[in-house]
């Protein structure tokens, strides 16, 4: 599960940056997405590749989200490392999880010895046995093909195609799978006060999807409102900018198939997908 910052040089669920992208140009007011069609979901690979990018922002500010295969670190969030294109944590068990299937894989991957250590460190922030040469052998391993693509399919397994899901039962477009999915990624699908589930829960106290006949705009302002107080009551999440200059200004242009151009701001930095 990923951990937003605690300040602006922290970038979202576990992805600490010491500095932001250079300013880009802003984009034009949204107009129709010819190339990928306002009829595509999520599962598009141009939207999904659009929703990466978008997600890589606020989590590496930047939006190669590529380049994040390498990425591990320790934000002080209580999750341990934070690492990947999504923010696998050594506390949470999706870390676990993407190198046990690494190793079922390519079972002599260099990451394969630190199992019993990541097995015993799941549900703390200790780092007991991973330490500096678990950082180098996980930056060694994110050039591997194999881990890569391990990395992407962690990646939809455990968040992507559940939020996709899950958003397309409750009637939402484009956007509102986005919403869901770059929730799912920062609280994770637990049961706790600040999860996903709760978060959906607490939305619905407060508006209808469409689904269940409301407006979809509505719910997912209502949507967007409940997440703010869940990442409010962290410390590492209380940054909302991915909510309120990102997601919240796609929603007020009215653009429910995230179609391109966006342009948008997280953490002060500002970002165009053209």
């Amino acid at each position: 599960m990923l951990a937003a910052p605690a300040v602006a040089l922290l970038a979202g669920p576990g992805h600490a940056v010491t500095a932001g992208p250079a300013p880009v140009a802003a984009a034009p007011e949204h107009r129709p997405d010819r190339t990928a069609g306002a009829a595509a979901d999520l599962t598009d690979p141009r939207k999904k590749d659009v929703a990466l990018q978008i997600v890589s922002s606020a989590e590496n500010s930047s939006l190669d989200w590529r380049a994040q295969y390498k990425y591990i670190e320790d934000i002080d969030d209580g999750r341990g490392y934070t690492a990947g294109v999504v923010g696998f944590c050594s506390g949470t068990g999706d870390m676990l999880e993407l190198v046990e299937l690494y190793a079922r894989r390519k079972p002599d991957n260099v990451l394969a010895e630190y199992l019993p250590a990541l097995r015993r460190v799941n549900g703390t922030d200790s780092h007991a046995g991973l330490g500096s040469a678990f950082v180098r052998d996980w930056k060694t391993a994110a050039r591997d093909r194999v881990f890569q693509q391990a990395q992407n399919d962690e990646r939809d397994r455990v968040y992507f195609t559940p939020a996709v899901d899950r958003a397309k039962k409750d009637g939402l477009r484009t956007l509102g799978q986005f919403i869901y999915f770059d929730a799912l990624v920062m609280h994770g699908g637990g049961t706790d006060p600040q999860s996903f589930g709760a978060i959906r829960k607490n939305a619905l106290k407060k508006a209808k999807p469409p689904a269940q006949g409301g407006d979809e705009r509505a719910y997912l302002h209502a949507f967007l409102d409940a997440r703010k107080k869940a990442m409010k009551a962290e410390a590492a999440h209380e940054d909302t900018s991915r909510v309120d200059t990102a997601q919240r200004v796609f929603l007020g242009k009215g653009n429910l198939d995230l179609n391109t151009p966006l342009s948008w701001k997280v953490y002060g930095d500002p970002y165009t997908i053209k």
